[in-house]
């Protein structure tokens, strides 16, 4: 198994919660999420994202960070043949589909080896049979629905319906994001259990900026609801 493959399915497993700090945009950030032993790193190939950085922009540090921490493409929309180029040059181990994409585009990914989750936005529970369509994925990314903001929203949702998607997909990774921080993490983690929580806004000075007194903060709160399960 090699380090990527490894770390993809440590980042996966349902008996730990990963840490994956999206939007990241500087080399420095990038290495100093390394040191703070995060598990996965999101960057933004969204063109109308705030966080939007161009892969050939990006390469560099990538590169540098390959098999220190997981590399998660954040693709919004993006043709496949685009996603498989990037992923072919060895920028990233995880795409993130994040926008519109049908199961039968994920599907084609995944069948050429390219290794996939899918964000989903929840509203209310009529949503959660959405993600059924996407079972294939290796994960399910629950965020808030915001129709054309593609997430990055700041703002939670009721995670309950997250609780839903966990009984109908018992097997399925689920990865929680919208508008977690340090105050709410813990909270977060004891409710869902995902096996990752995915944060942009949260840990931020300014868009593409992080801070690392909140990561930190976020490390800890998440460390404290590690013991305590969840859906019961």
């Amino acid at each position: 198994m090699s380090a990527s493959t490894s770390s993809l399915a440590s980042f996966l497993s349902p008996d730990d919660c990963s840490i994956k700090i999206c939007g990241v945009t500087t080399a420095a950030d990038a290495h100093a999420l390394v040191a703070h032993g995060i598990a996965a790193l999101g960057v933004n190939f969204w063109p109308l994202s705030k966080r939007f950085i161009a892969h050939d922009d990006a390469a560099p540090w990538l590169h540098e960070v390959a098999s220190k921490i997981l590399r998660v493409g954040v693709f919004v929309n993006s043709t496949s043949d685009l996603i498989a180029e990037i992923y072919a040059q060895g920028l990233i181990d995880l795409v993130q589909l994040h926008g519109d994409e049908s199961p039968e585009q994920m599907s084609g990914l995944l069948a050429q080896g390219i290794p996939c989750i899918k964000a989903l936005g929840l509203k209310e529970q009529s949503d959660v049979a959405q993600a059924h369509e996407y079972a294939g994925a290796l994960g399910l990314l629950l965020d808030t629905a915001a129709p054309g903001v593609y997430g990055g929203t700041g703002a939670t949702f009721d995670w309950a319906l997250a609780g839903a998607v966990h009984r109908s997909m018992p097997e399925m990774p689920l990865l929680l994001a919208g508008g977690i921080t340090a105050e709410n993490a813990e909270s977060a983690v004891r409710a869902v259990r995902p096996c990752a929580i995915d944060i942009a806004s949260g840990a931020e000075i300014s868009p593409g900026v992080k801070d690392f007194v909140k990561v930190q903060a976020i490390q800890n709160a998440v460390n404290l609801a590690k013991t305590v399960k969840a859906f019961s």
